[in-house]
């Protein structure tokens, strides 16, 4: 197998990441955009010892599951990696990608996997945008969009399919601010430049919007029509911030947030439990299959009210305070001291007292409760794609809790972490998959462990 020489081959799998996979010769070949059942002409762009990258260039036959995406801008916006792909087989990959990882990472048997919950509307989901403002090098017009795969090229998109649609105003009105005022974007390269990324957040229950400028400085030209003019877009626009950021960083938010027009916050709900939501805040982005989980993580808790809960990466609080309702105690933990204060506001506007709060790392704050005299009846995790670090699922195990909930975005660590649990008297009972992100590869689940002290 040569680079850069032309092939046909048919799709047999899909990747982890939402490529198709085949084989040529010997080689295994990745091909973005590939579905299974398609045959297709390739054109090899990298090839290694056993395996081969490859570029979709034509459709000699389809998939009978191929759609038509409904973004124009799909095949070069690195966003959604699967809106060629119908949705009901969308969630069947996805769950079929839970089982794979359960199997081949974390060895695990006669542990059910049930099908994937999906939504009824798989599009408009999400509740925050972050859209990187630059500059057409060759006509010299300001661009708004999102990042072409593995790269800071940026797309420029006049709506997504995924964000919300007030999303289209707001570009449009900072576009023509940037443009009647000469304010140039950030420039990676050379550090200059004002304008770096808009950021957006809507409540959609409340319907309640925030705006956040993220700036490489701090004076804003024409700061008055800037308001006005996000303000325009909708009566719903509650909060106008600027982000400062000025550092040489990918790293979209900076430390500092000034309050140009309006509130510091808005008000969002999951079920009934009411969130004070910040530019800082970790909130999330799909509310609607968000409630559909944490109603998962608390039917797995089995709570009846005289329990203590462990909430473990708790963020701002959006799992204990549900668990709280229903709960005796429930004890949060996060290493973030914003999200604290976040999670302490939170309890404090639902009236909610049962809850208590530590800044910290999850490992060096449960060993220390645990020598305290706390125990927990169940521990809820939510850890960061990398997983859980070895010595809190030690501490947890030897606190011998009864029932453990995992909500994990990532099958691969969650079924790492499985293992380790059952090799020190759990058994993983059940795993349910949520689509939080219709139409690319990511996949949320909620994991049942009992103990079998």
């Amino acid at each position: 197998m040569k680079k850069n020489e032309y092939y046909e081959m048919d799709i047999h799998s899909m990747g982890h990441e939402g490529e198709g996979v085949g084989r040529i010769e010997n080689f295994t070949v990745f091909v973005p955009h590939a579905l299974p059942g398609d045959r297709i002409k390739v054109k090899i762009v990298k090839v290694k010892s056993s395996y081969a990258y490859g570029k979709l260039i034509d459709i000699i036959s389809p998939s009978e599951n191929r759609v038509n995406p409904m973004c124009p801008m799909h095949v070069k916006c690195g966003g959604c990696q699967l809106q060629h792909l119908a949705y009901p087989e969308q969630l069947k990959l996805k769950k079929q990608k839970v089982i794979d990882n359960l199997e081949r990472i974390g060895k695990l048997e006669n542990i059910v996997v049930h099908d994937a919950i999906g939504m009824s509307r798989p599009e408009r989901y999400r509740n925050k945008a972050q859209f990187p403002v630059g500059t057409d090098e060759a006509t010299k017009q300001i661009q708004v969009g999102f990042y072409a795969p593995k790269s800071h090229r940026i797309i420029e998109t006049d709506t997504c399919y995924i964000q919300h649609k007030i999303n289209d105003k707001i570009i449009t009105q900072l576009k023509l601010w940037m443009k009647n005022n000469n304010v140039a974007s950030y420039d990676e390269n050379t550090g200059k430049g004002l304008v770096r990324h808009i950021f957006t957040r809507v409540g959609f229950k409340t319907g309640e919007i925030m705006v956040v400028l993220v700036t490489n400085g701090t004076h804003i030209p024409n700061k008055e029509q800037f308001i006005d003019m996000i303000r325009s877009t909708s009566a719903d626009v509650k909060s106008i911030i600027q982000n400062i950021n000025t550092k040489a960083t990918n790293v979209i938010l900076g430390q500092e947030n000034r309050v140009l027009w309006g509130s510091d916050s808005i008000i969002d709900y999951i079920g009934d439990v009411k969130f004070n939501i910040s530019p800082m805040s970790f909130y999330q982005v799909n509310p609607v299959q968000t409630e559909v989980l944490y109603n998962k993580a608390l039917e797995y808790a089995g709570l009846k009210g005289t329990e203590t809960v462990f909430d473990l990466y708790c963020g701002i609080g959006t799992i204990s305070l549900f668990l709280a309702k229903k709960a005796k105690k429930v004890v949060g933990v996060e290493i973030v001291p914003e999200a604290i204060e976040d999670a302490k506001q939170n309890a404090k506007i639902n009236n909610i007292d049962n809850v208590e709060f530590y800044v910290g790392a999850a490992e060096e704050i449960i060993p220390r409760l645990y020598k305290q005299g706390y125990k927990a009846d169940v521990v809820v995790v939510d850890p960061p794609r990398k997983g859980c670090d070895e010595v809190l699922l030690d501490a947890i195990a030897k606190m011998q809790v009864e029932k453990i909930v995992y909500v994990s975005c990532n099958p691969s660590t969650l079924a790492r972490d499985l293992r380790f649990l059952e090799d020190r008297g759990y058994k993983a009972i059940e795993v349910q998959p949520v689509d939080m992100f219709p139409h690319t590869h990511g996949i949320r689940l909620s994991g049942f462990l009992k103990s079998g002290f």
